[in-house]
């Protein structure tokens, strides 16, 4: 049993590590947001950039409760992934 455990632990950790890239919502694909943040699937990353395109850059992670779908706890989930800046700024995690 505490081999089973072990391995279950292992597996959660690779993944987690494996979710740890950061994207910038304002210039990511639908397919790099989706692979990038948690609980994000094609189609709401696919909204995320639908709205991106509709409304301008995000100036704040929190925007993104905006989007159809998408709630301020999947935002916080995912907030030290996410990064908004515009082309040539500088970068700024979460903000």
């Amino acid at each position: 049993m505490k081999r089973v455990f072990t391995i279950l632990a292992g597996c959660l950790f690779a993944l987690a590590a494996w979710a740890s890239e950061a994207v910038n919502i304002n210039e990511a694909t639908a397919e790099e947001i989706s692979e990038a943040l948690n609980g994000i699937g094609l189609s709401k990353a696919q909204a995320i950039v639908d709205y991106r395109q509709a409304n301008g850059d995000f100036k704040h992670a929190d925007e993104l409760v905006n989007v159809k779908g998408i709630g301020l706890r999947t935002v916080d989930r995912n907030r030290g992934y996410i990064v908004v800046r515009e082309e040539g700024a500088s970068s700024k995690k979460g903000s």
